[in-house]
């Protein structure tokens, strides 16, 4: 077995980056000071607990005085035993007052902080999200929001109160005594917290170690389980588990680190208090037995003693407790300062109503700098008009549809809608106004009503049958036991791929809006299901601006214009029968699928 012979180190490898205390502590403050009269309250209330809890053993020591005179025993106030008890009650009266005050704000900040990351994260661009790991980002918003509430805890209910406490105990001190009691006590706090402070400085590190490695193996263990199918198909579940346990052997030895240099900083801390208290209490006997003091002093002292060590032991712990919220709240707020890539423009418009046109100009598109994926793309959409995008996989197809979201800005050329370029509307009027059938659906751990209502949550039920209906999907759900309140699974696994793309379709017919964008919309069903639909969606498109991208040829024969993509660019334009003729590349596609359905189909069908 290894023996340590040291005290551990921080771990080796790329040093972590410093905890911005006063960025982080200036970036909170706001969110507490917009209340501020119940601040400034809870203050008060701090202040006037500890001024009674300090008074306490001074009224206590007028009593043993008075006890040690048997000629006074019969003569002792019964002023000072009501006045110790109203302290004591006072004590515990403003401290929960204080409390009281204060609980709104607390966890209103932390509120306040997690909708803001929270709105914030769904701000950020698509490449964000599509490089982000969730298990990570979304252990930090937990931690960072919980530290929130630790920090405000620990700075109002243990730092404050003990600072105000050891200064009114100096004080006392010095003026009833001599400054030699102030000398030792002052000698005694400041080596205890220069201590404090530094062995915990050293340890900032470890402790932030085993937060990151906590985040890791988080984030791996939710991968693996948003993945369950993958990891079984291939039958690696003891592939995840030791990439998991690789991450948490990295946890272990630094959370083990960081118990055993916790074990070294409560020693010294010890230490220091015994020596602190072995020195005060000598010197005050001595004062008893030179006659300078009473018994009443000795006891006095000693109850200073007390009420100021127990919450110094604690305040080692409070400190350690409070770099490690600092740290885990300047994780979260970092995730503030990610800058979003797409963001409306000051002057930025809303989307005018009323029928919409699309173009496409001499638009330019990579999503790396190296990697060109549309060229030169140059075409339109009438308003109620049908445009279809065709050909094979990487041709660059589904960035059309993402692009006029506005998930990218183009890097050439310019998307426009009734002749506004995109990056003068405002995100939200123009996202209103499209709706899609994505190739990849993807849907909520909720009801299958939960789901088809999310395109218009303001909905009512007869408009979700309808547009459940509409999708050749509500004679399912009706056959089904819990019908429309069935729960779909985590990202709609419980649903078959073209039951999901049948909710994602009546989704978006439920939005009802003015531009809608089919991608692949029924590339997951069967060819009877595929006809059924097909005659809805032609339906729906109806009188609105449509952008159909489909790989299956048959989808799109009745579309206005087809354009027929390769490499980012447009090869050919025209309609179905037009294309035919010109007996090029959409022709080619065009025969080699009907063979494709003529060999898949029964002999003689």
């Amino acid at each position: 077995m290894r023996r340590t012979t040291a005290l551990p180190k921080p771990p080796a490898g790329q040093p972590l980056a410093e905890t911005h205390l006063w960025l982080t502590v200036r970036t909170l403050f706001p969110y507490l000071w917009r209340y501020r009269l119940r601040v400034i309250a809870a203050l008060g209330c701090l202040v006037a607990a500890k001024v009674a809890n300090v008074s306490v053993p001074m009224v206590f020591k007028e009593m043993i005085d008075g006890l040690s005179n048997t000629q006074q025993v019969l003569a002792l106030p019964a002023l000072l035993l009501g006045l110790y008890g109203m302290l004591r009650f006072s004590t515990a009266l403003f401290t929960e007052l204080r409390e009281i005050l204060f609980a709104r704000v607390t966890q209103r900040a932390v509120r306040q902080v997690a909708l803001e990351v929270f709105g914030h994260l769904h701000a950020l661009s698509l490449r964000f999200h599509l490089e982000r790991q969730t298990g990570g980002v979304s252990r930090d918003i937990e931690r960072g929001s919980r530290s929130i509430s630790s920090l405000i805890s620990y700075t109002l209910y243990s730092i404050l109160p003990t600072l105000v406490e050891i200064g009114l105990v100096l004080a006392i001190l010095f003026v009833k005594y001599d400054s030699g009691y102030v000398l030792i006590t002052l000698v005694s706090l400041v080596s205890y917290i220069v201590f404090t402070v530094k062995v915990s400085n050293w340890r900032i590190d470890i402790r932030r170690a085993v937060n990151e490695n906590d985040s890791a193996a988080n984030t791996r263990a939710v991968d693996s389980l948003l993945n369950y199918e993958t990891v079984k198909y291939f039958n690696n579940e003891a592939w995840e588990a030791r990439r998991y346990d690789e991450q948490m052997l990295k946890w272990e030895d630094a959370a083990t680190r960081s118990q055993t240099t916790l074990a070294f900083l409560n020693l010294g801390q010890q230490a220091i208090i015994a020596l602190g208290v072995t020195a005060m209490m000598w010197r005050a006997a001595n004062g008893v037995v030179e006659g300078h003091m009473t018994i009443g002093d000795l006891v006095l002292v000693n109850a200073f003693l007390i009420q100021l060590y127990a919450p110094l032991n604690f305040l080692g712990i409070v400190y350690r407790e409070i770099r490690q919220a600092l740290a885990d709240i300047e994780r979260m707020f970092k995730l503030l300062q990610e800058n979003r890539e797409i963001a409306d423009a000051p002057d930025a418009r809303e989307l005018p109503s009323g029928p919409l046109q699309i173009n496409f100009d001499a638009v330019n598109f990579g999503y790396d700098p190296d990697r060109q994926i549309l060229k030169n793309v140059d075409f339109a959409i009438a308003p109620g008009k049908t445009v279809a995008v065709v050909g094979h996989s990487g041709a660059g197809k589904s960035t059309l549809s993402r692009l006029l979201y506005r998930f990218y800005d183009v890097t050439g050329g310019a998307i426009r809608i009734n002749g506004h370029d995109l990056r003068s509307l405002k995100q939200n009027s123009l996202r209103a106004a499209i709706g899609i059938v994505p190739q990849d659906t993807v849907l909520f751990n909720d009801s299958i009503f939960y789901n088809i209502n999310y395109g218009r949550p303001t909905a009512s039920r007869e408009e979700v049958y309808g547009a459940a209906r509409a999708a050749q999907l509500h004679e399912f759900i009706e056959s089904l036991p819990q019908k429309y309140e069935t729960r779909v699974g985590e990202r709609g696994l419980k649903l078959s791929g073209g039951e999901k793309q049948r909710v994602a379709i009546a989704r978006a017919l439920l939005k009802n809006p003015p531009i809608l964008i089919f991608d692949e919309a029924t590339s997951a069903l069967d060819s009877a299901t595929e006809r059924a639909i097909q005659s809805q969606l032609e339906f729906a498109a109806i009188g609105r601006t449509t952008l159909v991208i489909a790989h299956r040829l048959s989808t799109v024969m009745n579309a206005d214009e087809i354009l027929v993509m390769s490499d980012g660019h447009i090869i050919e334009r025209g309609s179905h029968g037009a294309l035919l003729a010109a007996d090029g590349q959409y022709a080619r596609m065009w025969n080699l699928q009907q063979q494709e359905d003529r060999e898949k189909s029964p002999a003689g069908a």
